[in-house]
C-alpha cells in the first residue's frame, strides 16, 4: 500500500507480486477493493497494480471540479506506473475503468502492451446517445450532492464494499470524469494495435453490445462472456474471470517490464 502525490492529489495505489506489470482501474463509485478476488491469481505471476481513482476510496477528494476529467486521470495512471517502477504494462479496467484504459491506450500507445476491457462501453459516435449518458452521470451526481454516501451494504458487487469518505468527491467525479465530450475514444478502437481481450458478464445486459463493438472493432480481439455474472463479472464469477484473463495474458508470454 502506498501513495503518490500528483500535483497536491494523493494517489492511493498498491503493487502486488512480480513479473509483467498489470494495472487495474475500478468503475465509477467502486475502489481498487473490487479487485480483492484477483490479487492472489494474478500476483503469482504478475506485478498486479491496482488504485483508487480521485473522489473515490483512499485517493484524495479535491474540490476543484477541473480536477476530475479523463485526461487528469490518465495522467494519474502514468504517474502510478512511474512509481511502480513500470515503462509499460498491461492496461486493464471495469466500465469507467475499461474506459480510462482505453483513453490511456489512446495517450500512451507506446507504454499499453495489451489491453484488458471489462465489462465497459468505448464512448459514443453521435451526439444524442453522448448527450443522454451524460444526462445519466450528472443525475449520479445530483444524487449524492443531494442524498450523500448509500448506506453500507447497498450498492452494486462493485461499489457496496468501497471505502469512499465524501459523497461529494463521487459527485464531482460523476460531472468531470463520467461525462463524456467526443468520439475519440470510440473512433481509436481499429488503430489498437496491441493484444485486447473484451470481457463481459452474461447477464450484464447493458453491455453486451458494447462488448461485441468493440470485439469487432479492436484488430484481433479476443471476446469472453463470463456465464452467471453481471456486471462486476470478477466478483460474480472470480474463478471462471481470472482463468479466463490468465490465459490470455500467459499466450502472450509478457518479459518484466
Amino acid at each position: 500500500m502506498a501513495t503518490l502525490n500528483r500535483n497536491g492529489v494523493e494517489l492511493y495505489y498498491e503493487v502486488h507480486g512480480s513479473g509483467a506489470p498489470v494495472l487495474l482501474t475500478h468503475g465509477y463509485s467502486s475502489s481498487s477493493h473490487m479487485w480483492a478476488g484477483q490479487i492472489a491469481a494474478f500476483s503469482n505471476r504478475y506485478r498486479l497494480i491496482t488504485w483508487d481513482m480521485r473522489g473515490h476510496g483512499r485517493t484524495s477528494y479535491p474540490d476543484a471540479p477541473e480536477a476530475y476529467s479523463e485526461a487528469e486521470t490518465v495522467a494519474d495512471m502514468a504517474a502510478i506506473l512511474d512509481a511502480a517502477g513500470a515503462k509499460t504494462a498491461v492496461i486493464g479496467g471495469l466500465s469507467l475503468g475499461g474506459y480510462m484504459s482505453l483513453a490511456f491506450h489512446l495517450a500512451h500507445p507506446e507504454r499499453t502492451r495489451a489491453l484488458l476491457i471489462i465489462d465497459t462501453g468505448p464512448g459514443y459516435k453521435s451526439d444524442a446517445p453522448r448527450a443522454g449518458w451524460n444526462e445519466t452521470a450528472i443525475a449520479r451526481a445530483e444524487r449524492f450532492e443531494k442524498e450523500g454516501l448509500p448506506p453500507p451494504g447497498v450498492g452494486g458487487a462493485e461499489t457496496r464494499a468501497a471505502p469512499h469518505r465524501d459523497a461529494l468527491g463521487l459527485a464531482r467525479a460523476a460531472r468531470g470524469m463520467l461525462t463524456q465530450h467526443d468520439a475519440r475514444v470510440i473512433s481509436s478502437l481499429p488503430d489498437i494495435k496491441v493484444p485486447a481481450i473484451v470481457v463481459v458478464g452474461a447477464e450484464d445486459k447493458p453491455f453486451l453490445a458494447a462488448s461485441d463493438y468493440m470485439a469487432a472493432k479492436i484488430p484481433g480481439a479476443q471476446k469472453v462472456v463470463i456465464p452467471a455474472a453481471g456486471h462486476a463479472s470478477n466478483i460474480d464469477q472470480p474463478e471462471a474471470f481470472n482463468r479466463a484473463v490468465l490465459g490470455f495474458l500467459d499466450a502472450q508470454e509478457l518479459e518484466p517490464a
